[in-house]
């Protein structure tokens, strides 16, 4: 053979292999992720070839698929009273993606989680059937938050102490997913994401704000746990009014006329006495009182029930002067509804929190669990004997105190209110906070609820935990008892 050509053959012949690896390596490595490109337009019309999965409330899906005309897209997703549910399902869209178990769980919905497929599926490259996503939400209390929320802007979470279960997650003002499901939907998604209330925001799991007085639940108890207190009826050392460490500025109470010179736990609580927990805060030292907050779940960074939470913070680095703000919930401590609704949940359930979830079970088509969610998974946080005292302390706000507007009939109820004040100078309208539990004799039925709003349109004068926070509190625990 001529050199000439032997050569040439040569070439050719590694340029063939050379596209020959590149094919393979294509197929067998980049595949995957060329499939699951954001931008691969074969991805999203097999998503939505056929009907998706569902979310489902009390054995009813609360979400459907709708089939299209036109186009290359089968079917777009719609929603069952999309505003009520949206904080739990999130939002599943042809165009923007998805969110919250909507995303968490679009493998499973779609139908190309890999736990869906026979094996001969997983040969041939088959979608399988989609899955279910079964929650925990209770549609009664549910919808009694929702309403009770109505035009304010807030949040509220409700948990069942002793399972973990989520009950109830609203966010307001919410927004109806099925009007941003399809591809031509963009003057709907601008004006939701344009929204200065910003009705996309789950504020009920994403958006910690300063808690206020409800925080004093936290300080009281690493208190009781330090040994600082023996009980919620020992006196204190608070002076009133309280100068703030290191500084000139005087800490006074809401109610000037409040008893809360060297109070109780107990009184403190009932007239929420910013003196007796900023000076207690200072007495224990903010390490003493980070752990405590670390231990019902601030600073968790990890946080999925399943959807993640963003973390709630107890700040480190500070001074005694703002220690004595962190004991009242101000300073740069944040909280979520569920964390504060958690900090509740621990103190009915004896001391132990079991661990938050608004998921039971995904299934496949055929019923079978993929994966489960275990209902009362504890871990202790405080003693029996301090969740107690606890207890009895917020039974007494709620009879003879500040939290009144959560009184139930014939039921155990117990809570803490809150107003935090935020803006330079404090110069913003409040915040208003209220957690809660609530026991029924009768029933054996418990429910701990946390409720934040953050603007009710109402004057700064009206602003309280006990006048806004506490009535949704009230409606519903009411409608988890029944």
């Amino acid at each position: 053979m001529n050199k000439t050509i032997r050569r040439a053959s040569v070439f050719a012949l590694l340029l063939v292999l050379a596209l020959l690896g590149r094919a393979t390596w294509v197929q067998a490595y980049e595949g995957k992720a060329l499939a699951n490109e954001k931008n691969n337009r074969r991805k999203v019309i097999a998503q939505y070839a056929e009907p998706l999965g569902n979310i489902v409330v009390a054995g009813s899906p609360v979400t459907g698929s709708k089939e299209t005309k036109g186009g290359d897209l089968a079917y777009k997703r719609s929603y069952t009273d999309g505003e009520l549910y949206a904080a739990v399902t999130g939002y599943s869209s042809q165009a923007y993606g998805a969110t919250q178990l909507e995303g968490l769980y679009s493998g499973v919905l779609d139908g190309t989680d890999t736990r869906l497929k026979n094996p001969v599926d997983a040969i041939t490259g088959k979608r399988a059937k989609p899955g279910t996503v079964v929650t925990t939400i209770d549609p009664a209390v549910q919808k009694a938050g929702y309403e009770a929320l109505g035009s304010k802007k807030g949040a509220a979470v409700a948990i069942d102490p002793k399972t973990g279960r989520i009950l109830g997650m609203v966010s307001t003002p919410s927004y109806d997913p099925s009007r941003i499901a399809g591809l031509t939907d963009g003057e709907e998604w601008r004006r939701l994401t344009e929204d200065e209330d910003k009705p996309l925001v789950n504020r009920a799991l994403r958006q910690p704000l300063p808690p206020g007085s409800t925080f004093k639940l936290v300080v009281a108890a690493a208190a009781l746990e330090d040994g600082l207190y023996g009980s919620v009826d020992t006196a204190t050392e608070s002076p009133d009014p309280y100068t703030l460490p290191g500084t000139r500025t005087v800490l006074r109470n809401e109610n000037a006329s409040a008893p809360c010179e060297n109070a109780t736990i107990r009184t403190a609580l009932r007239y929420s006495c910013n003196n007796v927990f900023a000076k207690m805060a200072v007495d224990l030292g903010q390490d003493k009182v980070k752990a405590m907050a670390e231990r019902f779940g601030f600073d968790d960074k990890e946080l999925d029930v399943p959807v993640r939470a963003y973390p709630s913070v107890y700040p480190s680095g500070m001074d005694k002067a703002q220690t004595a703000l962190s004991g009242i919930g101000q300073f740069d401590v944040t909280a979520t509804p569920l964390q504060m609704a958690m900090v509740s949940a621990a103190i009915a359930n004896d001391g132990l929190l079991a661990s938050p979830h608004m998921v039971s079970q995904v299934v496949d088509s055929d019923g079978d669990a993929l994966q489960s969610y275990e209902d009362g998974d504890t871990e202790r946080i405080v003693s029996s004997g301090t969740a107690r005292q606890l207890r009895s302390a917020m039974k007494t706000v709620v009879d003879d105190g500040t939290g009144s507007n959560a009184a139930i009939s014939g039921v155990e109820v117990g809570g803490k209110t809150g107003t935090a004040q935020h803006g330079e100078n404090n110069s913003k309208t409040p915040y208003a906070w209220f957690t809660s539990y609530a026991k029924d004799p009768a029933t054996g039925k418990e429910v701990a609820v946390a409720v934040m709003i953050e603007d009710s349109g109402a004057a700064r004068s009206e602003v309280s935990g006990n006048g806004l926070a506490a009535p949704v509190a009230q409606k519903m625990m009411r409608a988890a008892l029944k």
